[in-house]
This record gives C-alpha cells, structure tokens and sequence, in this order.
C-alpha cells in the first residue's frame, strides 16, 4: 500500500467516519476546514511518526505539514530522504 493511501484511510477513520477515502481528495485542506485541530494535530503528527518510523523528535515539523494529504505524504518522502516524485518520474500510485 502507498502512503498517500495509507495516509488517507487512516484521516477517514479517525477524523471523518461514514466518508469513504475516495472522497477525500489529497489537497483538501484539513486545517483550515477544522478536520483537524491542534489536538488532533498532535494526534496525527504521533500517528505519522509511528506508522511510518519516523524520528518526529528531530524533524522540524510545522502545521504546514499536516495541512492535506498531500501535504503530509511530502513530509513523510522528505523525512525518509525520497526524491520528489516529479524529479523522479514516479506516480503518485508508485510512492510506499
């Protein structure tokens, strides 16, 4: 599974039951919506830490980087030391 899937269900579950993961589209804007606020930011920074074995604590991490979908799969490539998609070629179904 990719980690904009991953990403995405694990955003429906916990922040939108009864939506199904197509229907949220990778660049919907989950602060400014009210989706997710600064508690549940916590709560998803931690998430992404874990799921994903990312060293949260030394990473510098702004609301920025949790503000969509697409946003956060960025911040989890950068913390992992991918290359951009774009600069590489890959699609976004490609990205684990």
């Amino acid at each position: 599974m990719n980690a904009t899937r991953e990403i995405t269900q694990y955003i429906v579950a916990e922040y939108l039951p009864g939506t199904s993961p197509a229907e949220l589209d990778s660049s919907y804007d989950l602060l400014d919506t009210g989706i997710v606020d600064s508690l549940r930011l916590l709560q998803l920074i931690s998430w992404v830490g874990n799921h994903f074995q990312l060293p949260i604590d030394d990473l510098e991490i702004t609301p920025d980087n949790f503000r969509s979908v697409e946003a956060i799969r960025e911040f989890v490539d950068n913390a992992r030391g991918l290359p951009a998609a774009a600069e590489e070629g890959i699609g976004e179904d490609d990205r684990s």
